[in-house]
């Protein structure tokens, strides 16, 4: 039996945020790198929803930011995303996409930063809109979990209302962007690196923090 406390993160994030997934290979290789000591919590933090809820092609920026996340993050994207944004008709609404997280952290065996990842890889490479019931299901195959019960989940007034816990939660932490990694210590919370940031990096930032604190 593991007697070890984990030492309580959070990330904040959006799928809709190409930061985020930029931030996503570092941030996979570090949770593995430290899995026997930490507990880390993905909260989704409504980067488009209300009035910022709009087709992706209102906001013009993003190839040029895509370029930039590209060349300082090594990651890549997909044909099926490029094609979407050409069209310019997918509608980015975060709450739509952080219900589907909800739906699937929900689940037996679920892994919360492995379902976000699987949603921005339908996104940014496949160019999936994730306010669509299939993509759940498809991802929900994909990780090994039931289909049918994300389905459910997804259109439930539950998962609706533990996304809205979400984005509560993080602006309770302050959170002004994504992506966030959060550090909780008895002496307060500290973020952690940024959206370029390796994961050895965030592996010594956690240890100069620990330190610092006495843990």
């Amino acid at each position: 039996m593991d007697s070890v406390e984990r030492i309580p993160l959070t990330y904040a994030f959006d799928a809709y945020c190409g930061w985020c997934y930029g931030f996503g290979p570092a941030l996979h290789e570090f949770a593995a790198a430290n899995a026997d000591r930490i507990e880390l919590r993905v909260l989704s933090g409504g980067l488009f929803t209300g009035s910022r809820a709009l087709p992706v092609s209102a906001y013009p920026h993003i190839p040029g930011a895509n370029e930039r996340i590209a060349q300082l993050t090594g990651v890549t994207f997909g044909d099926g995303y490029r094609a979407a944004l050409t069209d310019g008709a997918v509608v980015m609404d975060s709450a739509d996409a952080a219900t589907g997280l909800a739906a699937l952290r929900s689940q037996p065996g679920a892994n919360a930063l492995d379902a976000a990842a699987a949603m921005q890889r339908a996104w940014y490479l496949d160019g999936r809109s994730l306010s669509d019931t299939e993509v759940y299901r498809d991802i929900a195959a994909e990780l090994g979990l039931d289909a049918d019960a994300v389905a459910t989940a997804y259109v439930s007034p539950a998962a609706r209302a533990e996304a809205e816990a979400d984005f509560l939660q993080v602006r309770r932490l302050g959170v002004d962007g994504y992506p966030t990694l959060l550090l909780h210590t008895t002496h307060g919370t500290n973020r952690l690196g940024g959206p370029v940031a390796s994961a050895d990096a965030l592996t010594q930032a956690v240890d100069q923090h620990l330190a610092a604190a006495g843990a």
